[in-house]
């Protein structure tokens, strides 16, 4: 049995990770391992939040560890809000806030296309590897559905008329970014568990 903990206090990614990962992995909380202390989430790119969360796990509490950092990167803003996801309308990390803000930012726009991308970091045997996830789409005009959580209710897939806020959570993982790249983490864990 693999223990390993996913570096996170949102019980939201925390749920929806855990139905992908194999039972032969038991999955950590940080509030398992004691761990209740922000962790810096200060570098620069999706990728570097990711890593650093997943390091500061291994070096301070010393379990392998796996950290994700998504961010929703839209076209007409140049990439924003990107690394700033989560505080993008302020350090109080208020999805409604946010969520207004990037409306109220494309009100002008016609162009709408934008992407989420998530980043996971995995810290195991003393090795670090990362896996991406991304999910293509456009903002709505409007918020629509009450599933889901940050981004979701104005994030439209394509090829889809829902946005992620109005989707099971099953469809959700199977074509989301998060999805994607813990598919890629579960399989690489796969591998490394039929080697033990």
């Amino acid at each position: 049995m693999i223990h390993l903990v996913f570096a996170t206090n949102n019980h939201n990614k925390l749920r929806e990770v855990q139905v992908l990962i194999p039972k032969n992995i038991k999955l950590l909380s940080l509030k398992d391992i004691g761990c209740f202390e922000d962790i810096p989430e200060n570098q620069k790119t999706i990728e570097g939040n990711a890593i650093q969360k997943a390091e500061y796990v291994k070096n301070n509490y010393g379990y392998d560890c796996f950290a994700d950092d998504t961010g929703l990167e839209v076209e007409a803003l140049n990439g924003e809000p990107g690394v700033f996801s989560a505080r993008y309308a302020g350090p109080q990390r208020n999805a409604n806030d946010n969520t207004n803000l990037l409306l109220q930012n494309l009100e002008s726009k016609s162009n709408r296309s934008a992407q989420f991308k998530t980043i996971i970091a995995l810290h195991l045997n003393n090795a670090l590897t990362t896996f991406e996830g991304v999910c293509k789409g456009e903002v709505t005009t409007a918020k629509y559905g009450h599933k889901g959580f940050g981004y979701d209710p104005i994030f439209k897939p394509n090829g889809y008329e829902q946005t992620f806020a109005e989707m099971d959570l099953s469809l959700k993982n199977q074509i989301g970014h998060r999805g994607k790249a813990t598919k890629q983490l579960v399989e690489f864990l796969g591998k490394i568990s039929l080697k033990k």
